[in-house]
């Protein structure tokens, strides 16, 4: 009976160290972007809680967040980036866009581990008009693999030669780049655009091109401008997309997207 208890157990050890290496050469990743109306929420009540209950439902592995504030007085001073790492249990980074009411706004990542590296890329825009950033982070995931994402927020403004501008500009960061990346965040203009086909030259969009899932307003979504996409082609695969809108935590929906990480070839 003993002998047959350490078949059993050895039975075991070994089924879960495959099933490990399983899980380390199929790697899986989910990312989420989510414009978060400065931590607002659509009541006005900056009751982060809200915000937090949608992220943490879905526990994504990497969240690109728009519109974050950092201390302005419409927050009450609070540190928006700092208090929703604390309630989903994430590491993050803050970037900021431009000085505002007595604090700063702009945008943030924040991911299930360590970031390897950060930055912060300033956009073009015209004289007087909101300043456009995109914020960059290169991270290791459990297979070893090194990805990189990119978090941006386009120009609003209809018909925007800026916003044309700054998607050629996040483009160009692709030239040199030696890792997968993913590009997530609120773009700001619909599918079949100029902005949007300028980024599809060197992106693949993740939505689905016969029926975009849309994601503004969250009360009654009736187009999309909020997007993940990856680089080179080649090396994801996507698995799962969900549009979740929740009309209280913001006046978008939040886009998740699950990705396979392909090896290299």
């Amino acid at each position: 009976m003993r002998n047959l208890s350490i078949f059993f157990l050895l039975l075991l050890f070994c089924t879960a160290g495959n099933s490990q290496e399983a899980r380390e050469e199929k790697m899986v990743v989910s990312v989420l972007t989510y414009n978060i109306l400065h931590g607002a929420t659509t009541n006005r009540d900056n009751n982060l809680d809200v915000v937090a209950k949608v992220i943490n439902e879905l526990q994504p592995d990497i969240i690109a967040l728009q519109e974050v504030d950092f201390r302005t007085n419409r927050v009450e001073k609070r540190d928006i980036n700092t208090e929703l790492a604390l309630k989903t249990g994430m590491s993050s980074i803050f970037a900021k866009a431009m000085d505002f009411d007595g604090g700063e706004y702009g945008q943030s990542l924040f991911y299930r581990g360590t970031f390897l590296e950060t930055g912060k890329i300033a956009l073009p825009g015209a004289p007087g008009k909101e300043p456009r950033i995109a914020v960059a982070a290169n991270m290791v995931l459990g297979s070893r693999d090194t990805i990189r994402i990119i978090g941006t927020h386009l120009d609003h403004v209809e018909n925007s030669p800026d916003r044309l501008a700054q998607a050629k500009r996040i483009n160009s960061l692709l030239k040199n780049d030696k890792f997968p990346t993913l590009l997530a965040g609120d773009l700001n203009d619909i599918p079949g655009s100029e902005t949007i086909n300028i980024f599809e030259e060197r992106w693949t969009s993740t939505y689905d091109k016969a029926a975009p899932e849309f994601t503004f307003p969250s009360h009654a979504p009736e187009r999309k401008i909020d997007y993940i996409m990856f680089s080179p082609e080649n090396r994801w695969k996507v698995l799962e997309k969900k549009v979740v809108c929740d009309d209280l935590a913001s006046d978008h929906c939040a886009y998740l997207v699950v990705l396979e990480l392909l090896p290299q070839k």
